[in-house]
C-alpha cells in the first residue's frame, strides 16, 4: 500500500515556484464560467459546467419553454456523470500520489479534451453534429475536473462550478448573518472568477464564435497542468 506523500515532498523544492491550489482553482473557475459562456450562448441554452442550472434547463426544456433542448439538457447531464465517474476512478487509481499529481493529470485531460473541442468548432462550425460533440465533451471535461477538485478537499474550494453554496456561506458565516466570521477571501474570489469567466467567455463567443473562447479555455488548463503545485 503507497503512504501519502509527507508534507515534505508534497511542498518540497520542486514545488518552489509553482501555482498553488487556491490561486489554480480559482483560475479553474474562471474557464468554467467560460465553457458555460460557450454552452448557454452557442449551443442552445444549456450548461456544461454548471449542473444545477441545467437541471433547471432541463425542467423548461421538457415543459415545452421556447428556446431550450431536452435532447442537449440530458446529453450534457449524462457527459458530466460520466466524467465524473472518470474522475472518481482516476482519483482513486492515483490517490497514494501527490495533490499536484493528481490535479496536474486531470487539468492535463482537460486541456486535450477542450482543445479537441475548439478545433471541432474551428472545422465545422454550426453543424449538429458540432453542437452535440461540443457538448458531451466540455461537459465530460467538467464533471472529470469536478470529481478532481472534490477528491482535493481545498477548504471553501470544494467545486469550480457551483456557486450556491458559496454564495449561501458568505451571507450565513458572515458577522451580520450571526457567524463567527468575516469577510471569506476565497469564497469572494470564487464568486469573482466565475463572474469574470462568465464576462470573457461571453464577449469571446459574441464576438468571436466558439472556437476562440474554447481555444482560451483550453490553453488555461495547459498552463495549470504545467505550473499547478500541491500546495494551499
Amino acid at each position: 500500500m503507497t503512504a501519502e506523500p509527507t508534507e515534505a515532498q508534497e511542498h518540497g523544492p520542486r514545488a518552489h515556484g509553482l501555482l498553488r491550489l487556491v490561486p489554480a482553482l480559482l483560475a479553474m473557475t474562471v474557464v468554467s464560467g467560460i465553457i458555460d459562456a460557450v454552452s448557454y450562448l452557442g449551443l442552445g441554452h444549456v450548461f456544461t459546467a454548471n449542473m444545477t442550472g441545467n437541471v433547471v434547463v432541463l425542467g423548461f426544456a421538457a415543459a415545452g419553454a421556447p428556446g431550450f433542448s431536452t435532447a442537449h439538457a440530458l446529453v450534457s447531464l449524462g457527459s458530466f456523470l460520466v466524467g465524473a465517474v472518470a474522475g472518481g476512478r482516476l482519483a482513486r487509481r492515483y490517490g497514494g500520489g501527490s495533490r499536484r499529481a493528481r490535479a496536474r493529470l486531470a487539468l492535463a485531460i482537460e486541456a486535450v479534451l477542450l482543445g479537441t473541442s475548439s478545433a471541432v468548432a474551428f472545422a465545422t462550425p454550426g453543424a449538429t453534429g458540432t453542437v452535440y460533440t461540443l457538448i458531451a465533451v466540455t461537459a465530460f471535461a467538467m464533471g472529470l475536473r469536478n470529481a478532481t477538485v472534490r477528491k482535493l478537499a481545498v477548504a471553501e474550494l470544494t467545486t469550480t462550478t457551483v456557486l450556491t453554496t458559496t454564495l449561501t456561506g458568505l451571507a450565513s458565516d458572515s458577522r451580520i448573518g450571526g457567524g463567527p466570521r468575516g469577510w471569506s477571501p476565497r469564497r469572494t474570489s470564487s464568486v469573482l472568477a466565475l463572474l469574470a469567466g462568465a464576462l470573457l467567455g461571453g464577449w469571446l463567443v459574441l464576438h468571436h464564435g466558439l472556437g476562440v473562447p474554447l481555444l482560451v479555455a483550453a490553453l488555461a488548463a495547459g498552463v495549470l497542468a504545467m505550473t499547478t503545485s500541491g500546495r494551499e
